[in-house]
């Protein structure tokens, strides 16, 4: 078992004995048309970063030790989701304070590259409230994953279009494929791959913006690299994150689940991102 997964389930079995993990309860929805989208119900209580909007304290600063998996050299540490759906859902956070709404920086992808080199998975990254941040304490999220399972329920798709065999969502997007995964230089091919994402989607670069210009997303497996652009967090009281685009729901009491239903996901999705019809920028636009 990969090390850093085997150190996050061990911390769990702990955690949840002290009461610091609060595993959410859900079961899986069958809803017709909603396939290959995977829709969980959740049937704990709504945890605090689901409920409404409001001054909250900063839980990374300092993090509950009882939650810590490892510390990973002196400015980023590897803790448990405190309020995981999955088992071993960890978070790659910033020791110090690092905005969510800033730009990812060349050692946030120096980390995330050092956990992946042992565990590999599903990366999501939520840039800010209105793209499903529930904190603004710099965090990426990891969903670990067995060797040759798939990352995500979309996964399929992604790859379908990586080889141009199924057409681009509607959506405002850019999708790569990573060549250097598990090579010395992986953690540069993110950043890379991040910058050129921003500055083709219109969200800016850090020469000339103090932040991206709007809301995003991004996720990432050992194949591939997408950003999508956001403009809100939610649609029909589901909360939509980049797990939205993974294809992955989770629906609560407050969830119109008769709309999913009668609209399907991929409507869920087109109301919560950007139109592509409104590419934000291109490589030959004037910077903002």
């Amino acid at each position: 078992m990969p090390r850093y997964l085997e150190a996050a389930l061990r911390c769990s079995d702990a955690a949840e004995r002290s009461g610091a993990l609060v595993p959410l309860h859900t079961e899986r929805v069958e809803l017709a048309g909603c396939a290959p989208f995977v829709v969980r119900r959740l049937l704990s209580d709504t945890p605090k970063h689901l409920r409404s909007a409001g001054p909250k304290p900063n839980p990374f600063l300092p993090w509950d030790p009882a939650l810590q998996v490892e510390l990973l050299g002196t400015e980023h540490v590897l803790i448990l989701n405190k309020f995981p759906v999955q088992r071993g859902h960890v978070l790659l956070i910033t020791q110090s304070w690092q905005p969510q709404s800033g730009w990812l920086q060349t050692r946030d992808w120096q980390a995330l590259a050092a956990v992946e080199a042992d565990t590999a998975g599903l990366w999501f990254f939520n840039s800010c409230a209105a793209a499903g941040a529930s904190q603004p304490h710099r965090h990426l999220q990891l969903l670990p994953r067995a060797p040759g399972e798939a990352s995500c329920p979309l996964a399929a798709g992604v790859l379908a279009q990586l080889a141009r065999t199924q057409p681009a969502w509607p959506w405002l997007y850019k999708l790569s494929p990573r060549r250097r995964f598990g090579c010395s230089d992986g953690a540069a091919e993110l950043e890379e791959l991040y910058h050129d994402h921003q500055k083709h989607l219109g969200l800016g670069h850090p020469s000339h913006q103090v932040a991206p210009v709007a809301p995003y997303n991004v996720l990432l497996d050992p194949a591939w690299f997408m950003t999508v652009v956001r403009r809100r967090e939610h649609w029909a009281g589901l909360s939509i994150n980049a797990l939205g685009f993974a294809g992955c729901l989770l629906v609560t009491p407050q969830s119109d689940t008769d709309w999913l239903q009668d609209h399907g996901p991929y409507a869920l999705l087109e109301a919560v991102a950007e139109p592509r019809t409104r590419l934000r920028g291109r490589t030959d636009a004037p910077q903002r």
